[in-house]
C-alpha cells in the first residue's frame, strides 16, 4: 500500500499520478487524510491526559500526606473520570487506525514517470520484438485441434472431472510440460534464482501482503472452511516469505523462483480468447521474486526482462515486449513489460509474461525491510515476473512447429522431451 506520508505530503500529485490508471482517488485520498486527522487528534488527546493523569496520581499521595482529604479525594475522582476519557479516545483511535488501513488497502499503486498514457491494452507501447513467424502449410490446425489429433490434451476430459479451464494433459502433451516446467526452473538456476516449492494455498495475511485481497478476491478460489485462497500465482507464497522480516542489506538483492500450479476463476471471460489453452482457471508457471533495495529495482527490472527474452529466445518463437499502458496495468505495480508470442494458425499475439516493479507497495503492506549500513531500516522494493507461465507457450509451441509430418520440437527443449517430435 501507500506510505501515508507521501499521500499527505504530496496530495494533489498522488491524485494526479492515480488518475494516469484512470483511478479516480479525490474521495478516498480526502477520506484517508480526515481519518488520519482524527487519529492524530485522539492521540495528541490521549498523550495528554495520561500525562496529566501522572501528574494527578502523583499528587493524591503529596495532599493526603499533607492533611488536605478533599483536595485528594477531588484528585482521585479526576482521575477516575479521566481514565474513562482516555478508553473512549483509545477506543476512537484504534477505530481511526482500522479505517485508515482499510482506505489504504483500497488504493492502487502509483505508476511510475514512464508508465506510458492510455486508457487500455490498446494504448500498450511496444517496446522490442524479436524472431521469425512462421509461414505455415496449407492445413494447419489450431492448438485444441492439435492436441485431439495427436492425443496431447484432453478439454473434455477435463471439464467432466473439474470443469471447463481444467484440461488433461496426456503422453506426449503431459511430457511436453513437465520438459518446460524443467526448462526454466533450470535456466533461473543458472541465472541465480534460488528455487522454492512453495504451499499452493495461503492464508489471507498473505493475500493482503502482495495485494491480491481486497482487488481480486472475486478471481480468487476460497477455502472456506478453513479460510485459505488458492495462489493465483507463486508470486504470492514466495514474497510472503519475507513478511514481517528485517534482512541485511549485504543479502541483498533475494533472488527466488518458483514452479506452481495456478488457480484462477477468470470470473467473465468468454469467446475466442477463452478456446483451448488460452485462458484456464488452472495452469502451470514458473515464476522469478527478487527483493531488492529501492536504488537498484529498476537496474533488476531490466535485468528481469532480459532475462525473460533469453527463454523466449531459446523456445524460437516470435516474440514482443510491450510497455503497459496506465489503463492496462495491475492494481500492485508501478511499471509491467509484457511478453506475448505469436501464434500463428490463431494470427494473433499471446501473453506468457508479465515482468512488474512494485516499488514500495507490496513491501510496504508486508512490513519487508532491510537494515541498511547506515543501521537503519528502510523499505524495499518488490519485483517480479513469469518465467514462464506454460498454456500459451505450449499453443504457440504446437501451432508454430507443426508440419504435415507432425510436431517439432524446439533444440533447446529436446534433452528435456527426450523426442524430437510429435
Amino acid at each position: 500500500m501507500l506510505i501515508l506520508k507521501v499521500i499527505t505530503e504530496n496530495t494533489q500529485e498522488v491524485i494526479d499520478k492515480l488518475a494516469k490508471k484512470h483511478y479516480d482517488a479525490r474521495d478516498i485520498i480526502n477520506d484517508v487524510i480526515e481519518t488520519d486527522r482524527k487519529r492524530k487528534a485522539a492521540q495528541q488527546q490521549l498523550d495528554g491526559n495520561l500525562s496529566e493523569l501522572n501528574r494527578l496520581s502523583k499528587s493524591i499521595g503529596l495532599l493526603m500526606k499533607g492533611g488536605q482529604k478533599e483536595a485528594a479525594e477531588s484528585a482521585r475522582i479526576q482521575v477516575a473520570e479521566m481514565k474513562e476519557s482516555n478508553k473512549q479516545l483509545e477506543s476512537d483511535m484504534k477505530a481511526s487506525e482500522k479505517r485508515l488501513t482499510e482506505l489504504l488497502w483500497q488504493i492502487p499503486n502509483l505508476p511510475a514517470d514512464s508508465v506510458p498514457e492510455g486508457k487500455s491494452a490498446e494504448d500498450n507501447v511496444v517496446e522490442k520484438t524479436g524472431g521469425v513467424i512462421p509461414v505455415l502449410h496449407a492445413n494447419a490446425l489450431p492448438h485444441w485441434e492439435l492436441a485431439k489429433k495427436y492425443d496431447l490434451i484432453d478439454f473434455e476430459l477435463g471439464v467432466k472431472i473439474a470443469g471447463a479451464g481444467f484440461p488433461v494433459y496426456k503422453q506426449k502433451g503431459a511430457q511436453l510440460q513437465r520438459a518446460l516446467i524443467n526448462f526454466f526452473l533450470d535456466n533461473a538456476r543458472e541465472a541465480g534464482y534460488v528455487e522454492i516449492q512453495p504451499p499452493y494455498a495461503v492464508n489471507v495475511d498473505s493475500g493482503y501482503g502482495t495485494g491480491q485481497l481486497p482487488d481480486k478476491e472475486g478471481q480468487m478460489y476460497h477455502v472456506g472452511l478453513d479460510d485459505l485462497y488458492l495462489i493465483p500465482t507463486a508470486e504470492v507464497p514466495v514474497t510472503n516469505i519475507y513478511r514481517d522480516v528485517i534482512l541485511e542489506e549485504k543479502d541483498l538483492p533475494v533472488k527466488n523462483t518458483a514452479y506452481s500450479a495456478c488457480f484462477r476463476r477468470e470470473a467473465g471471460s468468454y469467446g475466442k480468447d477463452v478456446r483451448g489453452l488460452n485462458r484456464l482457471h488452472q495452469f502451470d508457471k514458473v515464476e522469478i521474486v527478487r527483493i531488492e533495495k529501492p536504488e537498484r529495482s529498476y537496474e533488476s527490472l531490466q535485468e528481469m526482462v532480459d532475462y525473460v527474452q533469453t527463454l523466449v529466445e531459446k523456445l524460437e518463437l516470435p516474440w514482443r515486449i510491450l510497455r503497459l499502458s496506465g489503463g492496462d496495468m495491475s492494481f500492485t505495480s508501478a511499471l509491467t513489460f509484457d511478453f506475448e508470442v505469436f501464434s500463428a494458425a490463431q494470427c494473433r499475439w499471446l501473453e506468457v509474461s508479465s515482468v512488474s516493479n512494485f516499488e514500495s507497495y507490496q513491501a510496504n503492506r508486508l512490513k519487508c525491510r532491510y537494515r541498511g549500513e547506515d543501521k537503519k531500516i528502510h523499505l524495499c522494493h518488490t519485483l517480479n515476473g513469469s518465467a514462464l507461465a506454460l498454456p500459451r507457450i505450449v499453443a504457440a509451441l504446437l501451432e508454430n512447429n507443426q508440419t504435415p509430418d507432425g510436431i517439432l520440437i524446439p533444440e533447446a527443449l529436446k534433452p528435456y522431451t527426450r523426442f524430437d517430435r510429435i
